[in-house]
């Protein structure tokens, strides 16, 4: 046997002030077929599995592109082609194959291409012809589109948020790919579009609930695979929005039954997993009122793996104004703010202008007078199972606010990235993370207590506002009932 493997991963927010060019991949990973070599993340992870198991079974692989960019705003259109040109380039010099695997997101979107998945998934499709399996793993924040259903075999996303499950999806999906080619299954996909335009966490009930009964179907009555694609909420394409995917054994009206009973499920439980957002005083007013910290703020509207810039000042300038001490807030992306702490050094007192560099989701510049506590390179955090870095970073305080502020541009993941600088956050009554949700994979342990923030920033969580243009189904929570309407 042999299997095909490649990966393209970024998000794209089409509202995010920045672009998505080659420099940005450059700083996470560009690999030109050695990408399982190399120190891993969240995409050539899976390609790393992949390659482990079939390399298990004597199969042979040939690996293509792995590119990861942070999330961020559109994906220039060269870049684009000029990757997909790569991948096609790569599989037309494997030829025959026997199977393809790909690591995709699933909300790419490049300038011409609204929907780069589906775009790539039907190039690999035109070339491999009908007969051979195509397999794509994605990111839950994804658009389930037409064109990647009819060009691919099987599609899986992750069932996790936090993404802990990347590499157990991958390995399931190995299994099907191993079922397929020795006929023990036909995969057949049915989907179900949920008209839910929201974010969802499944930690907590009534969601954890239902994700734990899609994994327990799985390997029931058929079915192979079950998906809740959670959409990503900040794409201006007509896809964008929640759907369920179920994959079963050559059984379309099973796939599309079970996929309408989960998804009917999750529409009907929206209310209560409508998410709750304090503005910045409210939910400072509580944390400062808490007996005992941490109380862990989510400042959710400036998180970078969501395409926001991470640089924004909206809630530590509030904690300044107010006087509010005995804080740690991370991880602040602001190279030239890092450049003049490492000129200053360690120990040093200066001057230093943070944050508010790209526009107006980020706010003013801050002014503050600092001391430079520690200066540090090579420094990881935890995404799942994957150490990621984030660049230089130095500790400073003003008074009694610790801030940690980085050069590479990514969002809040797990405490050991402050505890490397020597900032322990676990000591501290506030801690403000910028991140959606990941940061619960690690910072959870320490917390006394969570709040999510609504701050100014370009992730503005309430979603019947957002501003789309090319979405023409109605969708909850916009209207009460979209499926009346």
């Amino acid at each position: 046997m042999k299997l095909f493997i490649a990966g393209l991963d970024t998000e794209t927010n089409t509202f995010s002030p920045m672009q998505t060019g080659i420099e940005a991949f450059e700083e996470n990973l560009i690999a030109y077929g050695d990408g399982t070599s190399r120190p891993l993340n969240c995409c050539s992870s899976q390609m790393f599995v992949w390659r482990r198991a079939a390399e298990h079974k004597g199969w042979q692989v040939v690996e293509s592109l792995c590119a990861v960019a942070e999330p961020g705003g559109k994906t220039t259109r060269a870049v684009y082609e000029s990757f997909r040109g790569t991948i096609l380039d790569d599989l037309k010099a494997a030829m025959p194959v026997d199977a393809v695997m790909l690591a995709l997101h699933g909300a790419c979107v490049a300038e011409g291409y609204d929907d780069v998945e589906g775009d790539l998934l039907h190039h690999v499709r035109q070339l491999v012809g009908p007969a051979i399996p195509v397999a794509a793993e994605l990111d839950l924040h994804c658009h389930i589109t037409d064109r990647m259903l009819a060009s691919a075999t099987m599609i899986a996303t992750y069932k996790e948020y936090p993404h802990t499950d990347i590499e157990d999806v991958a390995a399931e999906l190995f299994h099907l790919m191993e079922r397929t080619l020795a006929g023990e299954v036909r995969p057949t996909m049915g989907v179900y579009d949920c008209r839910m335009i929201s974010t969802f966490h499944p930690h907590r009930a009534p969601l954890r609930g239902i994700v734990d009964r899609m994994k327990a179907a799985e390997g029931q009555d058929g079915v192979l695979s079950v998906s809740f694609g959670h959409g990503f909420p900040w794409g201006d394409v007509e896809d964008v929005g929640a759907k369920m995917l179920v994959v079963t054994d050559n059984d379309p009206d099973k796939a599309a039954q079970t996929a309408e009973a989960f998804g009917r499920e999750i529409f009907d439980a929206r209310e209560e997993m409508r998410g709750a957002y304090l503005s910045i005083d409210a939910a400072l007013d509580r944390a400062v009122a808490a007996r005992s910290g941490p109380i862990v703020l989510a400042d959710v509207s400036d998180n970078a793996g969501g395409g926001a810039p991470g640089d924004s000042t909206f809630v530590l300038r509030r904690i300044v104004e107010r006087g509010i001490g005995d804080v740690a807030a991370c991880l602040y992306w602001d190279p030239i703010a890092v450049r003049l702490c490492r000129e200053a050094g360690e120990g040093a007192t200066l001057p230093l202008r943070l944050g508010g560099k790209i526009g107006p989701a980020s706010g003013d510049p801050l002014d503050l007078t600092v001391t430079v506590r520690r200066i540090a390179s090579g420094i990881t955090q935890r995404f799942g199972a994957t150490p990621l870095g984030i660049g230089d970073a130095v500790w400073v305080s003003a008074g009694s606010v610790d801030i940690v502020l980085n050069t590479v541009r990514t969002q809040t993941f797990h405490p050991e990235c402050m505890v490397a600088l020597g900032l322990n956050p676990a000591l501290k009554k506030i801690v403000v993370v910028k991140s959606s949700n990941h940061f619960r994979a690690g910072f959870e342990p320490i917390a006394r207590e969570i709040l999510y923030v609504a701050a100014p920033g370009a992730l503005q969580p309430f979603f019947a506002d957002v501003p789309f243009t090319k979405l023409k189904r109605p969708y909850w929570p916009r209207v009460a009932d979209p499926f009346a309407e």
